[in-house]
């Protein structure tokens, strides 16, 4: 693997069953992460089955016939003990192979929800609203790995004039990411995307868990009617724009926060400044 893979690898909060998720906030513990360890023990029941097909179907099938179960069980192990790099080899194979399904997947997606992705009035836009490349971030009050994410952004709006960034509630960390989000996106809906954008800057940055109190709590504190907000945020339109990114986020199959994506690219964790900055500059080339 190599070191922007490493990179591209780092930990993020992810639910594998269902959107409506776990309460999970990251603390030093994995959060749900998607481990090597665990990618080695799915991958490992097809790839011996595949290594023992292989050697299988290279006994001449004069010989095959006389050969029984327990010899061709023989002949694999002996057969994986004397060259056990094939095992290695083959789960890196098959993990290219799945990579690059889901990548030629999510890239179909992607080029078919143009508008859902990058111009739904009710995301919070960050940057030059006119840009000439647009970020967009799937992110959860709750993650600690999107707070760690957050810093990088204020960077790239801040060295990069052209850069617009599309912010997308996407609330799988349970119903107090819920609240949160939906106290957001009523701030967005009632006071537009600066008052948006600096509730979304400094609840992403405080410590402990962000709940519907707390983030109505930070809308009186940026002088903004709380009661009007509590309102919106009950609204059939607020609770419309998260179902719509949950919808959108399982066609795009994405399992965890913060995921990016620019152009066709699918950025999936707190990568740093420079994988993201790299993206957008192949998206300008």
């Amino acid at each position: 693997m190599s070191s922007k893979e490493e990179k591209m690898s780092i930990a993020r909060h992810r639910d594998h069953a269902s959107y409506p998720a776990v309460s999970n906030e990251l603390s030093g513990s994995d959060g749900g992460q998607c481990s090597r360890t665990a990618i080695w023990r799915a991958c490992q029941v097809p790839s011996f089955a595949g290594i023992g097909l292989w050697v299988l179907l290279s006994i001449p099938m004069a010989n095959a016939k006389e050969i029984d179960r327990p010899e061709i069980e023989q002949i694999i192990r002996e057969y994986i003990l004397q060259n056990p790099e094939i095992v290695e080899e083959a789960l890196r194979e098959l993990q290219s192979r799945a990579e690059e399904a889901d990548a030629k997947a999510r890239s179909a997606v992607i080029a078919t929800e143009q508008q859902a992705l990058f111009q739904s009035e009710g995301d919070i836009v960050l940057g030059n609203p006119d840009g000439d490349v647009t970020l967009v971030e799937f992110f959860d009050f709750n993650c600690g790995y999107c707070k760690r994410a957050a810093p990088d952004l204020d960077t790239l709006i801040s060295n990069d004039p052209k850069l617009r960034v599309v912010l997308k509630d996407f609330p799988i960390l349970g119903e107090q990411s819920v609240a949160a989000a939906k106290i957001g996106l009523a701030v967005k809906r009632l006071e537009g995307d600066a008052a948006a954008g600096e509730f979304h800057k400094r609840l992403i940055a405080s410590q402990g868990r962000a709940d519907g109190p707390r983030a109505l709590d930070l809308v009186q504190e940026l002088g903004i009617d709380r009661q009007r907000v509590q309102a919106e945020a009950a609204s059939k339109e607020v609770e419309a724009i998260i179902g719509s990114n949950l919808a959108l986020a399982r066609r795009l199959g994405l399992t965890g926060t913060p995921t990016f994506i620019v152009g066709d690219q699918v950025i999936e964790g707190a990568v740093g400044e420079g994988p993201l900055k790299e993206a957008i500059q192949t998206v300008r080339q």
